[in-house]
C-alpha cells in the first residue's frame, strides 16, 4: 500500500505539506503490522514522531506550522485515507493542541509543556472516559482522583479508550480534586506509576490505534490545569479531527473500489466490472456524497478560521455528523459492489467496513449535532 497523493491538500503551506506527506507515508507503511498486532508498534510510534506531524497546529509563534483548523482538516483527511488507527492518534495531539492555543484553555506552564512536546515530536493525548463515567462529554465526576503530596500530585484511576496508549509520551488526565472539582493534570506516561492493559484487543474497528487502558497508580503530574468553563475551541478542532479522520476512511474505499473495479474481469463479462452501469452508478453515488461532505466540512471550518466563536460550532457538528455517516455509507456500498472479493484481507474494504463504523460513536451523536445545527439556523438573525 502507498501513501495516498495530497492533491486535496493544496491549501497547505509547503512545510505543512512535507509533514502531512511524511506521516501519511508512515502510516501506510505501518498499519498493516499494527492492525496483526492491534496495537502501536514501536517502529509505527518512532516514524509518527519523526514524521513532524505533532508540529502542524503549533501556532508559529510556538516553533509550530500554524495550520488553521481549514488546513487541519484536509491534513488529516489524507492521514485518515492512509489508516485511521494510526492517524486518529495523531489527530488528537493536533486537536489539542490547536484548540488548547487557540482558546487558551490551559495556563501558561501547561501551553509551554504542550509546544515543547510538539516541537520535540513527543505525542499526546487527553485521557478523560472511565469504565463507569463513559464520555466525560456527558458530564459526571471522574473516579479518577489527585490528591496533594509533598512533590505536587498523586493521580490514581483507570482511563478507557486512550488512544495510541503504548505510544503516547505525555497525556492530560481528567482527575477529581479533594474539593470535588475536575482538574486536569499533565502526566509523564513513560514514568511511575502508568500501566497500559491491554483492553483492546479484539476490538471491532481501529485495531491498530491501541486504544487500551491507561491505569494509575499515584503517578506523579507537576503541571495542574484548574476547572474552566470551557471554550468553543476545544469542539471544534476536536469536532474536526473526527470527521476529517473518518471522511479520509471513506475516500480510501472510494479508491480501493476504483482500483479493484478496473482490474477485476470475469470470464463470462470479458471487461472489467467498471464498464458496468451498476459498478459506475455505485462508484458515482460514493464519490459525490464524499465529495459534499467534504465540501460541507470545508465550509464550516472555514467559517470557523474566519470567525472563531461559539456562532460557527453548530454547523462543525453537523458537518462531523454528515463525513461520518458518508464514511459509513461509501464503505458499506463499496463492499456490495465489490462482492465476495470485499470479504477478503486482499481487498482492505471489509477493515475500512469496521473502522467506518467507529466514527459514529464519537461525540457529538447525530442527533444532538443537527438538532444543535437546526436550533442555529431557526434562531432569528442578529440586528
Amino acid at each position: 500500500m502507498i501513501a495516498p497523493n495530497l492533491t486535496d491538500t493544496a491549501g497547505l503551506t509547503s512545510e505543512q505539506h512535507t509533514v502531512t506527506k511524511r506521516a501519511a507515508q508512515a502510516i501506510a507503511e505501518h498499519a498493516a503490522e499494527c492492525e496483526a498486532a492491534q496495537d502501536v508498534t514501536d517502529d509505527a510510534a518512532a516514524a509518527l514522531r519523526r514524521s513532524g506531524y505533532t508540529r502542524l497546529t503549533l501556532p508559529r509563534s510556538e516553533g509550530g506550522l500554524g495550520a488553521t483548523l481549514t488546513q487541519f482538516a484536509a491534513a488529516q483527511t489524507t492521514l485518515g485515507e492512509a489508516g485511521a488507527g494510526l492517524a486518529l492518534i495523531l489527530a488528537m495531539h493536533g486537536h489539542i493542541v490547536g484548540a488548547a492555543f487557540q482558546g487558551r484553555t490551559l495556563p501558561a506552564e501547561l501551553l509551554k509543556a504542550l509546544a515543547e512536546a510538539s516541537q520535540n515530536g513527543k505525542l499526546l493525548n487527553a485521557l478523560a472516559s472511565e469504565p463507569e463515567l463513559g464520555s466525560p462529554s456527558r458530564g459526571g465526576l471522574p473516579r479518577t482522583t489527585a490528591t496533594l503530596n509533598g512533590m505536587g500530585w498523586s493521580v490514581s484511576g483507570r482511563k478507557t479508550w486512550a488512544t495510541g496508549a503504548r505510544a503516547l509520551d505525555f497525556a492530560l488526565v481528567n482527575a477529581a480534586t479533594p474539593d470535588g472539582q475536575v482538574g486536569r493534570f499533565w502526566i509523564d506516561l513513560k514514568a511511575g506509576g502508568v500501566t497500559i492493559e491491554p483492553t483492546w484487543t479484539g476490538a471491532l474497528a481501529l485495531r491498530g490505534s491501541g486504544s487500551h487502558d491507561v491505569v494509575f497508580g499515584g503517578a506523579s503530574a507537576q503541571l495542574y490545569a484548574p476547572p474552566s468553563g470551557g471554550h468553543p475551541a476545544s469542539g471544534a478542532w476536536f469536532w474536526t479531527a473526527i470527521a476529517a479522520t473518518y471522511l479520509g476512511v471513506g475516500f480510501a474505499a472510494l479508491h480501493a473500489l476504483t482500483a479493484y473495479a478496473r482490474q477485476r474481469t470475469p470470464t463470462a463479462l470479458g471487461a472489467p466490472i467498471a464498464t458496468l452501469p451498476r459498478v459506475q452508478e455505485h462508484v458515482g453515488r460514493i464519490a459525490a456524497d464524499l465529495h459534499a461532505a467534504r465540501a460541507l466540512l470545508h465550509s464550516a471550518t472555514q467559517q470557523w478560521d474566519a470567525q472563531p466563536d461559539s456562532s460557527a460550532v453548530p454547523f462543525i457538528g453537523a458537518a462531523k455528523a454528515h463525513a461520518t455517516n458518508a464514511a459509513v455509507r461509501a464503505t458499506d456500498l463499496a463492499v456490495r459492489t465489490a462482492g465476495g472479493g470485499a470479504l477478503m484481507p486482499a481487498l482492505p474494504l471489509e477493515r475500512l467496513l469496521r473502522d467506518a463504523r467507529a466514527g459514529l460513536t464519537h461525540p457529538p451523536s447525530d442527533e444532538s449535532a443537527y438538532t444543535a445545527y437546526g436550533l442555529s439556523v431557526l434562531e432569528p438573525a442578529a440586528n
